[in-house]
């Protein structure tokens, strides 16, 4: 069996055992074996060194999704640094702040966002060095920089610690996004990544003839089950780059012509697959896996893309950027016509550790809505140079061990498995009551005639707190207000029913396929 310590570790490891099996594809026509996937990577290793990066240092990668990217990713590792990465689309500003914020050594970019990003960093007073690539795909202006860059050409080798990475060794910091505020950097280390892989390689148990979808972007935590755990079994990534991700049509047809065997995504992207992917026309009979996660998905959604896929085991995962997965639950059969509320998030992942809390601290016993905890070896070091924002977002108990507080409400059942409730940060009070927002959202789902729906909260100095509704609906079939105003009176209480209903041809998105709740408070 391969190793199981770091994350480079699985590559060389792979790259041993199956030297010419295709690690990585990106469609149309590029390809890249495990032998010069390991090669590549070792490329990008010494130019680091050659830069001056030493091991704990930190490496911005702005790149679009590409072999150029992954290559770049283990190059970063098998150094002994930590890659740190963020979506190439992003104002360039941003990008800046993060690669300021975790004082990168190094900045992995296209040349052609290469100038506005630099001049945003110098405002900043940073001046990391830059690696200019000349476009990406295939693996081919990554191999160019390199070459340009050969011995002789750029600095000397640093002269510091050359080892290999440890297992609690910084791997790679994930920002988060969509969020109020500053992003925080989450640092996540070897043993908390490999930890999660290994969880997950015993639950879908790959092989080396499976076919994992790369569908989520580099900088959201889905994408490190989409790398490491086929990277691990000698299996073959298909990487889908940002704008077939966004296009219904093209990744049904790619799912098929690819024959993905394991899919992962947010159910935002398997919902507009089942309306808008024509998928009745592929044949989609190499999956056996559909993986979900990063938000609740409707039952009405799942049950259109299983009557398209009967087949797939479908799998709901949950967790937050700071833990990865730490609960799941394996969806038993086809979504019954009767079943209206969204499937539970399921029992804790074996290598973890969850317990639910009130406000104070103190357990709570099934039944009891409280805030989910988790410890384990997948949880965070903690938030990168926050040292109060990691205190606050941590319990200690009596024997000293650090539980994650997740912020999600959650209700555990006689059977160990959680429902999941709301945010903490979701919850509203109006008239008295205590509202979950997404418990409104969950009944507009349940018309026949909507499509999406997010619901927000904002304060009015006359009415107290307002709830406003944003939907769109199924080819511009919008229902009369009086129309909504009865349904969502059929099916809540009073005191929540929205104030206000905004109709929109879409909601706006984040990065990472999530209803970018932020926008949508800016548009009320």
């Amino acid at each position: 069996m391969p190793s199981t310590d770091t994350l480079i570790r699985y590559l060389d490891d792979s790259a041993q055992r199956w030297p010419d099996r295709i690690a990585l594809e990106e469609p149309p026509a590029a390809a890249i074996t495990y032998r010069e996937l390991a090669d590549l990577s070792a490329a990008v290793c010494d130019r680091l060194r050659q830069l001056g990066v030493e091991p704990g240092d930190r490496v911005g990668i702005c790149l679009r999704k590409s072999i150029d990217a992954v290559a770049t990713i283990f190059g970063v590792l098998r150094a002994g640094a930590a890659y740190v990465p963020v979506d190439a689309a992003n104002p360039p500003s941003r990008n800046a702040y993060v690669f300021h914020d975790c004082a990168v050594r190094v900045v992995v970019v296209e040349s052609r966002t290469a100038q506005a990003l630099r001049d945003e960093l110098e405002q900043r007073g940073a001046s990391p060095r830059f690696v200019f690539l000349d476009g990406t795909g295939g693996g081919e202006p990554l191999r160019r920089a390199l070459a340009a860059a050969a011995p002789g050409a750029g600095a000397a080798p640093a002269a510091g610690d050359s080892r290999s990475p440890a297992a609690d060794d910084l791997a790679y910091i994930l920002y988060t996004s969509g969020s109020t505020g500053r992003p925080k950097g989450v640092m996540l280390t070897h043993r908390n990544a490999t930890s999660f892989v290994e969880w997950a390689s015993a639950v879908l148990e790959p092989g080396v003839e499976d076919r994992f979808s790369s569908h989520a972007p580099l900088h959201f935590d889905l994408s490190i089950l989409d790398l490491y755990v086929p990277i691990r079994h000698g299996a073959r990534v298909v990487l889908i780059d940002a704008d077939t991700g966004k296009d219904p049509i093209g990744l049904g047809r790619l799912i098929a012509e690819r024959r993905i065997s394991v899919w992962y995504s947010t159910p935002s992207v398997l919902a507009l697959l089942a309306q808008y992917g024509r998928l009745e026309r592929y044949d989609h009979g190499a999956l056996r896996a559909v993986l979900f996660a990063g938000e609740v998905f409707p039952v009405k959604h799942l049950r259109q893309v299983q009557q398209f896929w009967p087949r797939p085991r479908y799998l709901n995962l949950y967790g937050p950027t700071e833990t990865n997965v730490c609960t799941w639950y394996e969806v038993p059969g086809p979504v019954p016509p009767e079943r209206t509320a969204p499937y539970p998030i399921g029992r804790t992942c074996s290598h973890l550790r969850t317990r639910v809390v009130d406000e104070r601290g103190a357990v709570l016993g099934p039944g009891v809505e409280g805030e989910l905890c988790v410890a384990g070896p997948a949880v965070m070091r903690g938030y990168w140079n926050l040292p109060e924002n990691t205190a606050r977002a941590f319990l200690t108990d009596e024997t000293g061990e650090r539980w994650y507080r997740t912020g999600d409400i959650v209700v555990e059942g006689s059977d160990g498995e959680y429902t999941f409730v709301g945010r903490r940060d979701r919850m509203v009070k109006r008239r008295g009551y205590r509202i979950e927002l997404g418990e409104i959202e969950a009944a507009l789902y349940g018309h026949p005639e909507i499509r999406e729906a997010a619901v927000v909260a904002t304060s009015d100095p006359e009415a107290g707190t307002r709830i406003t509704a944003f939907l769109s609906f199924r080819d511009g079939r919008e229902p009369s207000l009086i129309e909504l105003k009865r349904f969502c009176a059929e099916a809540l209480p009073l005191y929540m029913v929205p104030d206000a209903f905004v109709t929109r041809t879409e909601l706006p998105r984040t990065s990472t396929d999530k209803v970018d709740y932020q926008r949508l408070l800016e548009a009320v």
